[in-house]
């Protein structure tokens, strides 16, 4: 069995381990059913760049402390000290912004595991995560309309994408908790499974797909990501540059020779 190694931080609020070719990310705020605070946004960080220089981390899982909560929202007790004055407020989220833009621009699988509570920054933090694997039991929504705050646009267009205008516009008007079921039928999470099977499918779910090819996963995650832009307009040049890519590489060789052996390939993202 690989031993796990874990990431130096500075918060013990945030816990960053590596169990073979995934990189774990935990919230671990469990008594505040892992509302994130600002030490947290910056652990997350931290996290995602040890992930991303690491060779070995071939998917980033995502996952609450506990079962209560993935990730339940902002610390909102911190707010008075953290996001009451307009210089506080760009402060926190410059730091909260660094976080999104990390798992936003990570070239590895992300994949959010959910059991609890997923409500308004959790959400935001799911959403932007490629895949969502969700425990029968799990609550969704985003309360801004109750605590008078603005929604910024980057976060309304990654919920826009997945689940469409309408469910958008009632996610946010009503600003209700939606169950697992509701999730699933509108596309915001990608499996709903029962809570005690949870820890065992989503660490299936990422072997399976950390022994793909790492250049073709890139190559895949960069072209829907161009392809989903308006403005500027998606790099053809750049989608077909990484396509080339994986064909010159030595893991489409070994792809060749596995199948041709029938055999399991072993790919090494080279």
């Amino acid at each position: 069995m690989t031993e796990a190694r874990s990431i130096p931080l500075d918060t013990d609020k945030m816990i960053g381990r590596i169990e073979g070719p995934v990189g774990w990310m935990v919230f671990n705020n469990p008594e505040r059913r892992n509302a994130v605070s600002l030490e947290m946004w910056e652990g997350m960080a931290a996290i995602l760049e040890a992930f991303e220089a690491d060779p070995a981390v071939r998917v980033i899982a995502l996952k609450g402390a506990g079962d209560k909560a993935f990730v339940s929202g902002a610390d909102i007790s911190q707010f008075e000290k953290q996001r009451s004055s307009p210089e506080t407020i760009a402060q926190y989220d410059a730091v909260a912004g660094l976080a999104q833009r990390r798992l936003a621009e990570s070239a590895k699988p992300t994949l959010a595991m959910i059991q609890g509570y997923c409500i308004g920054g959790g959400l935001g933090i799911a959403v932007t995560c490629d895949l969502r694997i969700a425990a029968e039991g799990s609550r969704f929504g985003v309360p801004a309309a109750r605590l008078g705050l603005g929604y910024g646009a980057d976060g309304v267009k990654k919920l826009l994408d997945l689940v469409g205008p309408a469910n958008t516009r009632e996610i946010f008007y009503t600003a209700r908790h939606f169950s697992a079921e509701e999730a699933l039928g509108m596309g915001l999470v990608n499996r709903v499974v029962p809570a005690d099977d949870l820890a065992a499918y989503v660490g299936d779910y990422c072997a399976r797909i950390a022994e793909n090819a790492p250049l073709t996963l890139r190559a895949l995650k960069r072209t829907v990501t161009e392809l989903q832009r308006t403005s500027p307009a998606a790099d053809r040049a750049l989608c077909d540059k990484l396509v080339a890519d994986c064909f010159a590489s030595q893991d489409y060789m070994e792809g060749r020779r596995a199948f041709m052996e029938k055999r399991r390939p072993v790919f090494r993202g080279v």
